[in-house]
């Protein structure tokens, strides 16, 4: 509870899922009716190592609380080493927050398959309390 009695506001966090590999995991999160927080809002990219980091930057700098890029791993079909480039994408990300004066913590990438709706969830809920600390 806040101070004044009301519940804290749930972070804002903007999720960048890939279509093939991740959505679907995301996806079974929901039909499951597994609980995570109303402030999640998902995104969907074709392969995470696609995401620029100037995006991740935008989209802290306009509101959103964190950005949590579910990365493709080794399901990948398109780039044989997407994992790597989408963990460089979200360095330099968390680089130029550091270099405007935002906290690098805002920025999160984990791996998500199709079949995985509790490690989303649990994610989404570890990067809340995280984000809530801040």
């Amino acid at each position: 509870m806040a101070a004044d009695g009301t519940a804290p506001r749930e972070p804002r966090i903007l999720v960048f899922s890939t279509n093939p590999i991740s959505d679907p995991g995301i996806d079974l999160a929901g039909s499951a009716h597994l609980n995570y927080s109303p402030g999640v809002t998902v995104i969907s990219v074709p392969c995470s190592s696609g995401v620029r980091p100037d995006w991740l930057v935008h989209a802290v700098e306009k509101g959103f609380d964190g950005v949590f890029v579910a990365a493709d791993g080794g399901d990948c079909a398109l780039v044989p080493d997407c994992t790597a480039k989408t963990a460089a994408a979200v360095e330099r990300a968390q680089k130029a927050l550091t270099d405007h004066g935002q906290d690098p913590r805002r920025l999160k990438m984990g791996a998500i398959c199709s079949v995985c709706a509790e490690p989303f969830v649990s994610h989404m809920k570890q990067f809340a309390d995280t984000l809530r600390k801040l």
